[in-house]
Protein backbone atom coordinates (compact mmCIF):
# COMPACT_ATOMS: atom_id res chain seq x y z
CA UNK A 1 0.00 0.00 0.00
CA UNK A 2 1.39 3.41 -0.98
CA UNK A 3 1.92 6.07 1.66
CA UNK A 4 -0.83 8.60 2.22
CA UNK A 5 -0.28 12.32 1.63
CA UNK A 6 0.23 14.51 4.67
CA UNK A 7 -3.16 15.56 6.11
CA UNK A 8 -3.91 19.22 6.72
CA UNK A 9 -3.74 18.92 10.56
CA UNK A 10 -0.07 17.90 10.23
CA UNK A 11 0.70 20.96 8.09
CA UNK A 12 -1.18 23.16 10.54
CA UNK A 13 0.50 21.76 13.66
CA UNK A 14 3.98 21.90 12.14
CA UNK A 15 3.72 25.41 10.66
CA UNK A 16 1.75 27.16 13.42
CA UNK A 17 3.34 25.72 16.57
CA UNK A 18 6.25 28.21 16.65
CA UNK A 19 3.87 31.18 16.83
CA UNK A 20 2.46 30.54 20.34
CA UNK A 21 5.84 29.26 21.57
CA UNK A 22 7.60 32.46 20.53
CA UNK A 23 4.69 34.63 21.64
CA UNK A 24 4.69 33.08 25.11
CA UNK A 25 8.46 33.39 25.16
CA UNK A 26 8.25 37.16 24.71
CA UNK A 27 6.10 37.41 27.85
CA UNK A 28 7.44 34.57 30.00
CA UNK A 29 10.97 34.05 28.68
CA UNK A 30 12.97 31.01 29.73
CA UNK A 31 11.78 27.61 28.60
CA UNK A 32 9.29 29.04 26.08
CA UNK A 33 12.05 30.81 24.17
CA UNK A 34 14.16 27.65 24.19
CA UNK A 35 11.15 25.73 22.89
CA UNK A 36 10.51 28.22 20.08
CA UNK A 37 14.15 28.24 19.01
CA UNK A 38 14.75 24.49 19.23
CA UNK A 39 11.49 23.71 17.42
CA UNK A 40 12.57 25.36 14.16
CA UNK A 41 16.34 24.90 14.51
CA UNK A 42 16.61 21.32 15.76
CA UNK A 43 13.33 19.42 16.13
CA UNK A 44 12.66 19.54 12.40
CA UNK A 45 15.97 17.77 11.70
CA UNK A 46 15.53 15.22 14.49
CA UNK A 47 12.02 14.21 13.43
CA UNK A 48 13.03 13.91 9.78
CA UNK A 49 15.80 11.51 10.77
CA UNK A 50 14.01 9.55 13.51
CA UNK A 51 10.89 8.93 11.42
CA UNK A 52 12.05 8.15 7.86
CA UNK A 53 8.59 8.60 6.37
CA UNK A 54 7.97 9.83 2.85
CA UNK A 55 4.43 11.12 2.36
CA UNK A 56 2.53 9.90 -0.66
CA UNK A 57 1.07 11.97 -3.46
CA UNK A 58 -2.45 13.32 -3.34
CA UNK A 59 -4.82 12.18 -6.05
CA UNK A 60 -4.85 14.37 -9.13
CA UNK A 61 -7.41 17.12 -8.67
CA UNK A 62 -7.70 16.64 -4.91
CA UNK A 63 -8.94 19.70 -3.06
CA UNK A 64 -7.85 21.01 0.33
CA UNK A 65 -10.43 23.54 1.58
CA UNK A 66 -8.39 24.47 4.67
CA UNK A 67 -5.13 25.08 2.79
CA UNK A 68 -5.71 28.79 2.20
CA UNK A 69 -6.95 29.33 5.76
CA UNK A 70 -3.64 27.96 7.07
CA UNK A 71 -1.72 30.33 4.80
CA UNK A 72 -3.70 33.26 6.19
CA UNK A 73 -3.04 32.11 9.77
CA UNK A 74 0.72 31.78 9.19
CA UNK A 75 0.83 35.10 7.33
CA UNK A 76 -0.91 36.87 10.20
CA UNK A 77 1.51 35.13 12.57
CA UNK A 78 4.41 36.80 10.73
CA UNK A 79 2.65 40.18 10.87
CA UNK A 80 2.26 39.75 14.65
CA UNK A 81 5.65 38.27 15.54
CA UNK A 82 7.87 40.81 13.80
CA UNK A 83 6.88 43.88 15.86
CA UNK A 84 6.42 41.72 18.99
CA UNK A 85 9.97 40.42 18.65
CA UNK A 86 11.36 43.91 18.15
CA UNK A 87 9.59 44.98 21.34
CA UNK A 88 10.88 41.96 23.25
CA UNK A 89 14.48 42.56 22.20
CA UNK A 90 14.51 46.32 22.74
CA UNK A 91 12.71 46.30 26.10
CA UNK A 92 14.17 45.39 29.50
CA UNK A 93 11.74 42.50 29.89
CA UNK A 94 14.23 39.76 28.89
CA UNK A 95 17.88 39.16 29.69
CA UNK A 96 20.56 39.10 26.99
CA UNK A 97 20.51 35.32 26.46
CA UNK A 98 16.75 35.30 26.14
CA UNK A 99 16.90 38.10 23.58
CA UNK A 100 19.35 36.07 21.48
CA UNK A 101 17.01 33.07 21.61
CA UNK A 102 14.06 35.28 20.68
CA UNK A 103 15.93 36.78 17.73
CA UNK A 104 16.93 33.44 16.23
CA UNK A 105 13.64 31.74 17.07
CA UNK A 106 11.69 34.41 15.18
CA UNK A 107 14.11 34.86 12.29
CA UNK A 108 14.31 31.09 11.74
CA UNK A 109 10.52 30.91 11.75
CA UNK A 110 10.42 33.71 9.18
CA UNK A 111 12.81 31.85 6.89
CA UNK A 112 11.50 28.31 7.40
CA UNK A 113 7.76 29.05 7.51
CA UNK A 114 7.08 32.73 6.76
CA UNK A 115 8.82 32.65 3.38
CA UNK A 116 7.12 29.43 2.15
CA UNK A 117 3.80 30.90 3.29
CA UNK A 118 4.34 34.16 1.40
CA UNK A 119 5.54 32.18 -1.59
CA UNK A 120 2.31 30.18 -1.64
CA UNK A 121 0.19 33.29 -1.15
CA UNK A 122 1.62 35.10 -4.19
CA UNK A 123 0.73 32.05 -6.30
CA UNK A 124 -2.86 31.76 -5.05
CA UNK A 125 -5.71 33.15 -7.14
CA UNK A 126 -7.50 36.20 -5.78
CA UNK A 127 -6.23 39.62 -4.80
CA UNK A 128 -6.68 39.24 -1.05
CA UNK A 129 -4.34 36.28 -0.67
CA UNK A 130 -1.84 37.78 -3.10
CA UNK A 131 -1.78 41.06 -1.19
CA UNK A 132 -1.22 39.24 2.09
CA UNK A 133 1.77 37.52 0.48
CA UNK A 134 3.11 40.89 -0.67
CA UNK A 135 2.64 42.26 2.85
CA UNK A 136 4.53 39.36 4.42
CA UNK A 137 7.42 39.65 1.96
CA UNK A 138 7.51 43.43 2.31
CA UNK A 139 7.59 43.23 6.11
CA UNK A 140 10.64 41.00 5.66
CA UNK A 141 12.04 43.81 3.43
CA UNK A 142 11.93 41.42 0.48
CA UNK A 143 8.84 42.67 -1.31
CA UNK A 144 10.43 42.61 -4.76
CA UNK A 145 10.45 38.81 -4.57
CA UNK A 146 6.71 38.86 -5.28
CA UNK A 147 7.54 40.18 -8.75
CA UNK A 148 10.93 38.56 -9.36
CA UNK A 149 9.76 35.07 -8.41
CA UNK A 150 6.65 35.00 -10.60
CA UNK A 151 7.83 37.03 -13.58
CA UNK A 152 11.53 36.11 -13.76
CA UNK A 153 12.35 32.96 -11.82
CA UNK A 154 9.47 30.85 -13.13
CA UNK A 155 10.16 31.97 -16.70
CA UNK A 156 13.96 31.70 -16.78
CA UNK A 157 14.75 29.09 -14.10
CA UNK A 158 17.83 26.95 -14.79
CA UNK A 159 19.21 29.46 -17.32
CA UNK A 160 21.71 32.29 -17.09
CA UNK A 161 18.82 34.74 -17.35
CA UNK A 162 17.59 33.81 -13.87
CA UNK A 163 19.47 35.51 -11.01
CA UNK A 164 18.08 32.94 -8.55
CA UNK A 165 19.46 29.85 -10.29
CA UNK A 166 22.86 28.97 -8.81
CA UNK A 167 25.60 27.85 -11.16
CA UNK A 168 27.69 24.75 -10.53
CA UNK A 169 30.83 25.69 -8.60
CA UNK A 170 29.36 29.02 -7.47
CA UNK A 171 29.50 29.51 -3.71
CA UNK A 172 26.45 30.66 -1.81
CA UNK A 173 28.32 33.78 -0.70
CA UNK A 174 28.83 34.80 -4.34
CA UNK A 175 25.32 33.77 -5.29
CA UNK A 176 23.46 35.66 -2.54
CA UNK A 177 24.27 39.28 -3.55
CA UNK A 178 23.88 38.42 -7.24
CA UNK A 179 20.47 36.85 -6.57
CA UNK A 180 19.24 39.66 -4.31
CA UNK A 181 20.17 42.61 -6.50
CA UNK A 182 19.69 40.71 -9.73
CA UNK A 183 16.21 39.68 -8.61
CA UNK A 184 15.41 43.24 -7.52
CA UNK A 185 16.41 44.72 -10.90
CA UNK A 186 15.01 41.91 -13.06
CA UNK A 187 11.70 41.99 -11.18
CA UNK A 188 11.39 45.74 -11.71
CA UNK A 189 12.23 45.40 -15.41
CA UNK A 190 9.57 42.70 -15.76
CA UNK A 191 6.98 44.85 -13.96
CA UNK A 192 7.90 47.85 -16.15
CA UNK A 193 7.45 45.75 -19.29
CA UNK A 194 4.14 44.42 -18.02
CA UNK A 195 2.88 47.93 -17.30
CA UNK A 196 3.96 49.10 -20.77
CA UNK A 197 1.75 46.40 -22.31
CA UNK A 198 -1.18 47.45 -20.12
CA UNK A 199 -1.30 51.11 -21.02
CA UNK A 200 -4.02 52.93 -19.16
CA UNK A 201 -4.74 49.97 -16.88
CA UNK A 202 -2.01 50.43 -14.30
CA UNK A 203 -2.27 51.54 -10.72
CA UNK A 204 0.59 52.27 -8.37
CA UNK A 205 3.82 50.55 -9.37
CA UNK A 206 4.28 47.42 -7.22
CA UNK A 207 7.78 48.52 -6.25
CA UNK A 208 6.31 51.62 -4.62
CA UNK A 209 4.31 49.29 -2.38
CA UNK A 210 7.29 47.02 -1.66
CA UNK A 211 9.58 49.89 -0.70
CA UNK A 212 6.85 51.86 1.03
CA UNK A 213 5.78 48.98 3.26
CA UNK A 214 9.41 48.12 4.02
CA UNK A 215 10.17 51.72 4.95
CA UNK A 216 7.04 51.90 7.13
CA UNK A 217 8.18 48.75 8.95
CA UNK A 218 11.55 50.27 9.76
CA UNK A 219 9.78 53.38 11.03
CA UNK A 220 7.55 51.13 13.16
CA UNK A 221 10.67 49.39 14.49
CA UNK A 222 12.10 52.79 15.43
CA UNK A 223 8.81 53.77 17.09
CA UNK A 224 8.93 50.58 19.17
CA UNK A 225 12.59 50.63 20.17
CA UNK A 226 14.31 53.69 18.73
CA UNK A 227 17.16 53.30 16.20
CA UNK A 228 18.02 49.96 17.80
CA UNK A 229 14.47 48.77 17.07
CA UNK A 230 14.88 49.64 13.38
CA UNK A 231 18.22 47.82 13.36
CA UNK A 232 16.69 44.71 14.93
CA UNK A 233 13.91 44.70 12.32
CA UNK A 234 16.53 45.00 9.60
CA UNK A 235 18.59 42.13 11.04
CA UNK A 236 15.54 39.88 11.45
CA UNK A 237 14.67 40.52 7.81
CA UNK A 238 18.27 39.93 6.70
CA UNK A 239 18.42 36.53 8.39
CA UNK A 240 15.07 35.55 6.89
CA UNK A 241 16.24 36.68 3.44
CA UNK A 242 19.45 34.66 3.79
CA UNK A 243 17.41 31.52 4.47
CA UNK A 244 15.21 32.20 1.45
CA UNK A 245 18.26 32.68 -0.77
CA UNK A 246 19.79 29.49 0.62
CA UNK A 247 16.62 27.66 -0.40
CA UNK A 248 16.87 29.00 -3.96
CA UNK A 249 20.58 28.19 -4.06
CA UNK A 250 20.11 24.57 -2.96
CA UNK A 251 16.99 23.81 -4.96
CA UNK A 252 18.47 24.84 -8.31
CA UNK A 253 22.20 24.43 -7.75
CA UNK A 254 24.00 23.42 -10.96
CA UNK A 255 20.85 22.44 -12.86
CA UNK A 256 20.54 23.79 -16.41
CA UNK A 257 18.04 23.62 -19.23
CA UNK A 258 19.44 22.52 -22.57
CA UNK A 259 19.40 24.75 -25.64
CA UNK A 260 17.18 23.52 -28.46
CA UNK A 261 18.23 23.73 -32.13
CA UNK A 262 16.08 26.85 -32.59
CA UNK A 263 17.98 28.64 -29.81
CA UNK A 264 15.22 28.41 -27.21
CA UNK A 265 15.55 26.53 -23.95
CA UNK A 266 13.89 23.20 -23.35
CA UNK A 267 10.67 23.45 -21.30
CA UNK A 268 11.01 23.44 -17.53
CA UNK A 269 10.68 19.89 -16.25
CA UNK A 270 10.97 17.90 -13.02
CA UNK A 271 14.73 17.48 -13.49
CA UNK A 272 15.37 21.23 -13.14
CA UNK A 273 14.85 21.39 -9.36
CA UNK A 274 16.34 19.48 -6.46
CA UNK A 275 13.79 17.96 -4.09
CA UNK A 276 13.89 16.48 -0.60
CA UNK A 277 11.36 13.85 0.53
CA UNK A 278 11.53 14.23 4.33
CA UNK A 279 8.12 14.47 5.95
CA UNK A 280 8.41 16.93 8.85
CA UNK A 281 10.43 19.59 7.04
CA UNK A 282 7.89 19.27 4.22
CA UNK A 283 5.06 19.89 6.68
CA UNK A 284 6.87 22.78 8.37
CA UNK A 285 7.81 24.40 5.06
CA UNK A 286 4.42 23.81 3.41
CA UNK A 287 5.81 21.29 0.92
CA UNK A 288 8.44 23.71 -0.40
CA UNK A 289 10.89 20.75 -0.67
CA UNK A 290 8.67 19.31 -3.42
CA UNK A 291 10.02 21.98 -5.70
CA UNK A 292 9.91 20.31 -9.11
CA UNK A 293 6.14 19.90 -9.04
CA UNK A 294 5.71 23.51 -7.99
CA UNK A 295 7.57 24.66 -11.10
CA UNK A 296 5.52 22.32 -13.24
CA UNK A 297 2.23 23.42 -11.64
CA UNK A 298 2.68 26.84 -9.93
CA UNK A 299 -1.02 27.14 -9.12
CA UNK A 300 -1.25 23.69 -7.50
CA UNK A 301 -2.00 24.06 -3.76
CA UNK A 302 0.91 23.05 -1.55
CA UNK A 303 -0.75 19.96 0.08
CA UNK A 304 -1.20 18.48 -3.42
CA UNK A 305 2.41 18.88 -4.60
CA UNK A 306 3.84 15.57 -5.78
CA UNK A 307 7.16 13.73 -5.83
CA UNK A 308 7.71 12.03 -9.17
CA UNK A 309 10.26 9.42 -10.16
CA UNK A 310 12.09 11.80 -12.51
CA UNK A 311 12.48 14.55 -9.88
CA UNK A 312 16.10 14.56 -8.61
CA UNK A 313 16.41 14.02 -4.85
CA UNK A 314 18.95 15.18 -2.29
CA UNK A 315 19.65 12.89 0.68
CA UNK A 316 19.39 15.61 3.33
CA UNK A 317 16.36 17.49 4.66
CA UNK A 318 16.19 20.93 3.08
CA UNK A 319 17.27 22.80 6.27
CA UNK A 320 20.33 20.52 6.51
CA UNK A 321 21.18 21.05 2.85
CA UNK A 322 20.97 24.82 3.39
CA UNK A 323 23.33 24.57 6.36
CA UNK A 324 25.82 22.55 4.29
CA UNK A 325 25.64 25.14 1.49
CA UNK A 326 27.11 27.77 3.81
CA UNK A 327 30.42 25.83 3.71
CA UNK A 328 31.31 26.10 -0.01
CA UNK A 329 34.13 23.54 -0.18
CA UNK A 330 32.12 20.92 1.66
CA UNK A 331 29.03 21.66 -0.40
CA UNK A 332 30.83 21.43 -3.73
CA UNK A 333 32.50 18.16 -2.74
CA UNK A 334 29.21 16.61 -1.62
CA UNK A 335 27.30 17.79 -4.69
CA UNK A 336 29.74 16.55 -7.35
CA UNK A 337 28.35 13.02 -7.41
CA UNK A 338 24.76 14.24 -7.35
CA UNK A 339 25.42 16.51 -10.34
CA UNK A 340 27.16 13.67 -12.18
CA UNK A 341 24.16 11.43 -11.56
CA UNK A 342 21.79 14.18 -12.70
CA UNK A 343 23.78 14.81 -15.90
CA UNK A 344 23.92 11.09 -16.71
CA UNK A 345 20.13 10.84 -16.78
CA UNK A 346 20.08 13.21 -19.76
CA UNK A 347 23.32 12.15 -21.38
CA UNK A 348 24.95 15.50 -20.59
CA UNK A 349 28.40 16.33 -19.39
CA UNK A 350 28.34 17.22 -15.68
CA UNK A 351 28.61 20.94 -14.99
CA UNK A 352 31.48 20.43 -12.55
Amino acid sequence: MSAKPLPMPVFAAAALSPVPLIGLGVWLGGVWLWAGFLYTALLVIVLDQLIPYVAGNAEEGAEFPAADALLVAVGLGVVLLLPLTVWGITSDHLDTGEKVLLFFGTSTFLGHVGHPCAHELIHRPGRTLYRLGVLVYSMMLFGHHASAHRLVHHVHVATEKDPNSARAGESFWRFAPRAFWGGFLAGKAAEDALRARRRGQNGVHPYVWYLGIGGACLILGAAIGGPFGALIWLLLAAHAQMQQLLGDYVQHYGLTRARLPDGRYEPVGPRHSWNTPHWFSSALMLNAPRHSDHHAHPARPYPALRLTEDAPLLPWPLPVACALAMAPRLWHRLMKRHLRRWAATAGQEPAQ
